[in-house]
């Protein structure tokens, strides 16, 4: 029978044991493997059936049993040390502590989706992964970070499959009372809530729920509340469901509640309140709009309050297509905006024009949360190197007249929690090296190179971690089959051969992520006759573990799973090649150590990084990707293998497939199995546990969240933090009326004149010429502009690379036509083909980059084509 009403019966533990609950409710259990012993060691067989989650076993665990551990000394001594383990790391001094004085006191970090633990299902993949990495790495460094969410009641979803491979969702509720979150209260003990005005004279509340990541609160916004209509409860239902409508209604509680439940949070708790706001996508761009509206209300105008709110605000994207931002019309946005709605002070035209496609080759009728992101940040960043130069090309058009090389947007590629992925028995082959203590340091604050130490581990001792780990997903795979096939309606009986799937002994494959078109999951299935040769090779054979969720709307996606599926089902190779559905944090733990190649095969350059081959990496697993996000910027040989791409200019897709392919199944054939069974001396793969040793001591440094944070830290958070203790009410009007007087004055400034001490078409190396420069600057003044000579090597149509800038001085006074002069020197530092240009950029103190207004003026087509090209 179902039952009418449902309740959460917490447990009453005795006085002895309550420590427990705060261990439980910190999540850096999930990171700390003595706490998760601890754990275990209450109950280890209902530890296991709560699938590892503190809450859940604590809820299930019989009284006699808690009143037994009350009564048991040794494990209160276990307790008590490992809570005070917690309370030294969540009070103590860590990285951020022995900093500069000037970096800032807290920082808000608002995400979607957020990965910190399968205990607590609110990602769907690499965004929210990164998110909840990005939050344990700052917990371990100690910087004052507060994460921003939502809770989702449904999550994204448990996938399953059909007896032919369809892929199903399925969407269990949550009941945020038996998660590791608790609710945030109002001094009277109600519930803290935020509220957002709708058209209609509508309202959507929502209660704020704290999660504590070890020193980081997350607050996440839930909008099931009784005092919502049923429409509104269902705001937060489901992570990225919906309509266009319902999707802006979570993004609005995301960007404009979430400022307000940061402010709630530093109100009841007494936190720092923020200097600095960061945003992880353009989901939560909203938060600018919230903030300027906070300082209007204090009595600034609102391009003050824009100028004041940009100087603290950093923006991440994560996407290299347009169609992976999320764009919404006109209309929509409008209607949710202005006096009969939210931010009703603020003119809806204004609000519009921060996200407007208004640039050659966008859509003018719809709003781009990415645009509005980057109009409202100062310092705005992408994922990889790769995919810094995708994104500054991407949205050059947001800044006219500047080659995309000098497009306001730098990168910080990302990292990956080291002690969350990191399998415990690599863990404990290094702390044998170097002690605990300098290992969990070397993994979370990093800093080193190089871990050199690693050289000193025998290769034997190598080898037999790989073989325990491959032994280990062995045994992980065949359950997960065994269940997904009694859910596709298989009966025990049919299910003998899983038995022997997989083998500890054969080179192992992991290919796991989204399962979107450009990360082609079914490339390796282009030639099956092929993959059935390196699956069943006699004497070299290959294994392949597969899994991946398609998004529920993308029906291509699911086809591709289906595909695949088919393919593994096939009597002649599902001993070898395996799809495992419901991909989730659970069974990544298990399937990077496991693995020894990490397969990664994007259309390039789509990956805007690609975290998956970091986390295998750290485990010795050795990466076999195409040249695209982290792999792009550091593959070496020693690390594993980078697959040819054929990704130029008007390649045929289906042969673009075919060559990749082909390319794919020859690094196979060749070079990667030959080299895992071939033995040395010794009985060993001599050298392919070389090229695990070079990946775990050199790009094991490489791929840390905490190197990532400190980049964050000091590079984007410190700065934004300086700027805007800089913008103040008098120091943000100053700037607001400096910016609005030169987009009016700027189609006055123009380069009239150019002429240097050349008298020949050809010049010696190391020859500094004169260069003199007059220029109209009309309503301005030199303050207010900085003119440049750019020079550098140049191409056939004479554009310049590799541009070398160097700033030209004025000279004296105007002339009688109100003409300024610049002198300075132009050095002939390359040979061959050498060319220069004038340019004149605004220049003020407190902007972060001379191209942050767009407004670039250089030289007439008259006047480059009198003057010709320098050198030659």
């Amino acid at each position: 029978m179902k039952a009418i009403r449902r309740f959460t019966v917490r447990p009453v533990l005795p006085e002895p044991l309550r420590p427990l609950s705060d261990l439980a409710r910190n999540l850096r259990w999930s990171w700390h493997a003595e706490t998760r012993d601890l754990f275990q060691s209450v109950d280890p067989e209902r530890w296991a059936s709560s699938g590892g989650d503190p809450v859940r076993l604590l809820g299930s665990v019989p009284p006699a049993r808690l009143a037994e551990l009350a009564g048991d000394r040794p494990f209160l001594r276990r307790l008590a040390a490992v809570a005070g383990d917690l309370h030294d790391y969540t009070t103590g001094e860590r990285w951020y502590q022995t900093q500069p004085d000037e970096l800032p006191a807290a920082i808000a970090y608002f995400s979607p989706e957020f990965g910190i633990t399968a205990a607590l299902p609110q990602y769907s993949g690499g965004l929210g992964i990164l998110a909840g990495d990005h939050l344990k790495a700052a917990s371990d460094l100690g910087v004052p970070l507060i994460g921003v969410g939502l809770l989702y009641r449904h999550g994204y979803f448990r996938q399953t499959l059909s007896r032919d491979g369809w892929q199903q969702e399925h969407y269990p509720v949550l009941d945020p009372n038996e998660l590791p979150v608790v609710q945030l209260e109002e001094p009277d003990g109600t519930p803290a809530q935020v509220a957002l005005a709708l058209p209609g004279g509508r309202q959507l509340r929502a209660r704020i729920w704290l999660a504590q990541v070890g020193r980081v609160p997350l607050l996440m916004l839930d909008s099931d509340v009784e005092e919502n209509d049923l429409g509104e409860r269902g705001v937060t239902d489901r992570l990225y469901g919906g309509g266009s409508e319902h999707r802006l209604l979570q993004e609005m509680l995301l960007g404009i509640g979430g400022v307000r439940a940061v402010r709630t949070y530093c109100r009841l708790t007494g936190h720092p309140a923020p200097e600095v706001f960061h945003t992880n996508e353009g989901h939560a761009g909203f938060l600018g709009l919230e903030r300027i509206a906070e300082l209007c209300a204090d009595g600034l105008d609102f391009d003050s309050a824009l100028e004041s709110v940009r100087a603290g605000t950093v923006f991440t994207t994560h996407t290299p297509v347009p169609a992976g931002i999320d764009r919404f019309d006109r209309e929509l946005v409008a209607r949710h905006f202005g006096p009969d709605a939210e931010l009703p002070r603020i003119d809806v035209e204004r609000v519009l024009r921060l996200g407007m496609e208004t640039y050659p080759g966008g859509e003018p009728n719809l709003f781009n949360m990415a645009v509005m992101g980057l109009r409202l940040a100062q310092r705005a960043n992408g994922v990889s190197l790769l995919h810094g130069n995708v994104s500054r090309e991407m949205f050059a058009g947001l800044w006219p007249g500047f080659d995309a090389d000098e497009v306001p947007i730098t990168s910080v590629t990302n990292g990956v929690h080291a002690p969350t992925w990191v399998a415990p028995e690599v863990f404990r082959l290094g702390a044998r090296q170097i002690g605990v203590q300098r290992a969990e340091d070397a993994l979370t604050v990093g800093g080193s190179d190089r871990w050199d130490t690693v050289a000193d581990i025998p290769d034997q001792d190598i080898f037999d971690l790989r073989r325990v780990l491959r032994e280990q997903l062995v045994t992980e795979v065949r359950e997960r089959l065994r269940a997904s096939w009694r859910q596709r309606g298989a009966h025990t009986a049919e299910l003998g051969w899983i038995d022997g799937v997989l083998d500890p002994d054969v080179l192992t494959i992991g290919f796991a992520r989204r399962v979107p078109s450009y990360k082609r999951l079914t490339l390796m299935l282009r030639d099956r006759d092929r993959l059935m040769d390196l699956l069943l090779h006699p004497e070299r054979p290959v294994q392949i573990v597969v899994a991946g969720k398609a998004h529920p709307a993308d029906d291509g996606g699911k086809r591709l799973v289906q595909e695949l599926v088919r393919f593994t089902d096939d009597p002649r190779v599902r001993h070898r090649i395996v799809f495992l559905p419901d991909y989730g944090m659970a069974m990544a733990q298990k399937l990077y150590p496991g693995c020894d190649i990490w397969l990664n095969n994007p259309l390039r350059p789509l990956e805007a990084c690609g975290t998956s081959g970091m986390k295998a990496a750290l485990n010795g697993c050795l990466n076999l990707s195409v040249l695209d996000g982290w792999w792009d910027e550091w593959f070496q040989p020693d690390f594993g293998w980078a697959i040819p791409t054929a990704d130029g200019v008007g390649t045929d897709p289906d042969h673009r497939d075919d060559i990749e392919a082909a390319a794919l199944y020859d690094l196979l054939e060749q070079r990667v199995t030959p080299r895992f069974y071939e033995r040395g001396r010794s009985g060993l793969p001599d050298r392919w546990i070389e090229m695990v040793r070079h990946t775990l001591s050199q790009l094991g440094p490489k791929v840390l969240a905490g190197r990532m944070v400190r980049e964050y830290v000091e590079r984007l958070y410190a700065p934004a933090a300086l700027a805007h203790r800089s913008l103040g009410p008098d120091s943000a009007r100053e700037l607001a009326e400096w910016k609005g007087r030169v987009r009016a004055a700027w189609a006055e400034v123009t380069v009239d004149h150019v002429e240097t001490s050349a008298v020949a078409a050809l010049a010696e190396l190391g020859t500094t010429l004169g260069l003199r420069v007059r220029v109209g600057l009309g309503e301005l003044g030199p303050d207010d502009v900085e003119v440049q000579v750019v020079s550098g090597r140049v191409d056939e149509e004479d554009w310049i690379g590799d541009a070398t800038v160097v700033p030209l001085k004025p000279v004296g006074s105007p002339d009688e036509e109100g003409r300024w002069v610049y002198e300075g020197p132009l050095s002939l530092d390359r040979t061959g083909p050498f060319g220069y240009t004038v340019r004149i950029l605004p220049a003020h103190r407190l902007v972060a980059s001379s191209a942050e207004l767009g407004l670039v003026a250089g030289p007439s087509e008259e006047l480059v084509e009198a003057a010709g090209l320098l050198m030659r």
